[in-house]
């Protein structure tokens, strides 16, 4: 196994992870949570997907790891504290979806993949800026996948001490975060393997369930039993042994990228198939 490769994409700190087949091309891009694995390095040890004919590569979110102001993370904390979205979610989200393209030409001109199609994948808030990149952007995308994904900001939101007083620049914006109410353009764009942990926090579990009802035949609900919202032990900014329910969301996105299913049943079950034309990895 390649050791990982780190470095820059655009100004993003990345951690990108050599297919075993020395040939393929393909690239699978990921977006790390806030909760741990918070990290792009953390990220890759949590979900390696050591198994897929396809690069993956890991990229850091602004104010986490590598971009956390003087290395440590209560520049982002008192940023929650401030203004929870207006100040700390939505601007991450919004940066990184926009630092996007830039990045992922870099990421062309350094490492050898391919122009063709992506693969996108988010965690828990990275799974808003994966879901944005698919709704709000035209960058083409085989196939994506979110686990315990912030998929309506104002359920995430929610989840935060106090009652965020919404006004009408904020209800503005938590609106245009909320994927459900978007599924039509997300399935447009690419099938989608929506993961839901078991004990996740129920307002999440009840997102992922609307959102793979919203996308009908175009995304599939994948439930990991024991799995709470975290992936990986705290602090969570530094790779650590894969934990066992992380491992079972491991095997089945390693399933999906290989066989995503435009036409997939919402049993909780991967099964193989192709999309849109283009075979599986």
């Amino acid at each position: 196994m390649h050791p990982p490769i780190t470095g820059l994409a655009a100004g993003v700190p990345f951690t990108a992870l050599a297919p075993a087949d020395e040939g393929a091309t393909s690239l699978i891009v990921t977006w790390h949570m806030l909760d741990a694995p918070r990290s792009d390095a953390a990220f890759a040890a949590a979900l390696p997907m050591n198994e897929l004919p396809a690069w993956r590569v890991h990229l850091g979110l602004p104010m986490c790891g590598a971009r956390m102001v003087n290395g440590s993370m209560d520049a982002g904390l008192e940023l929650l504290r401030k203004d929870v979205l207006m100040a700390a979610l939505y601007p991450i989200v919004v940066q990184a979806t926009e630092e996007f393209p830039a990045a992922l030409e870099s990421i062309r001109a350094q490492l050898p993949v391919d122009d063709g199609p992506i693969g996108v994948l988010g965690g828990s808030l990275g799974g808003a800026v994966a879901l944005r990149v698919l709704a709000d952007t035209e960058i083409p995308v085989f196939a994506g996948a979110i686990v315990n994904a912030a998929i309506r900001m104002r359920s995430v939101v929610g989840l935060f001490p106090g009652d965020y007083r919404y006004d009408a620049e904020s209800e503005e914006v938590v609106d245009s975060l909320d994927f459900v109410a978007k599924a039509g353009a997300v399935a447009g764009r690419a099938p989608l393997l929506v993961v839901s942990g078991e004990l996740d926090h129920p307002a999440l579990r009840a997102d992922a369930s609307d959102l793979v009802g919203a996308m009908g035949e175009r995304s599939q609900l994948l439930s990991i039993p024991g799995l709470a919202h975290p992936l990986a032990d705290e602090p969570g900014l530094e790779p650590a042994p894969q934990l066992p329910p992380a491992r079972e969301v491991d095997a089945g996105l390693t399933t999906w990228f290989r066989h995503p299913v435009p036409e997939a049943a919402r049993s909780g079950r991967v099964t193989p198939g192709r999309v849109g034309g283009r075979a599986p990895l």
